[in-house]
């Protein structure tokens, strides 16, 4: 799901940078190369910025999800009853129903559950991992991009 909406947001920006770059385009037939260069360098700065902003934002998003099914996994477990009525066990010899006590198989459904929500914990702390990838990754990305357009703005004035 994260990495639909990471493509959907790269997709939608490109679109956006498109159409403003043929706007751009009738408006810069008036300035002369210098002011064109310095507009082009501006738009391409400004996408760079929010695509990578964009990226950060997705990524926060994900991990505080992750974090949260870290800390209250969202675990179908089904009840004792129901685990003990679709268990029979047969023995390896003959293929008898081999009976097993009700402390035995409360043993296996606990330690089933337990598994389950380790299994879930663990998923949820991969899905954090990865998370970071989409802040860590883009964030020095957008801070240098935003320093740059920061001084050109510095300049112009």
């Amino acid at each position: 799901m994260g990495m639909i909406f990471m493509l959907f947001a790269l997709l939608l920006t490109i679109v956006i940078v498109s159409l403003i770059s043929l706007g751009a385009k009738r408006v810069t037939t008036k300035l002369n190369e210098e002011e064109r260069e310095d507009m082009v360098k501006q738009m391409y700065q400004y996408a760079v910025a929010f695509i990578t902003l964009i990226m950060v934002i997705g990524g926060g998003v994900f991990a505080f999800m992750s974090i949260a099914d870290y800390i209250s996994p969202n675990t179908y477990v089904e009840s004792f009853e129901d685990y003990r009525s679709m268990r029979e066990y047969k023995s390896e010899d003959d293929n008898v129903t081999k009976e097993v006590s009700e402390e035995e198989l409360r043993d296996r459904y606990d330690s089933m559950i337990q598994q389950q929500l380790d299994n879930s914990k663990q998923s949820a702390l991969n899905s954090f991992i990865k998370s970071l990838g989409w802040i860590l990754i883009p964030l020095p990305i957008l801070i240098f991009f935003q320093r740059r357009i920061n001084q050109d703005r510095k300049q112009i004035k």
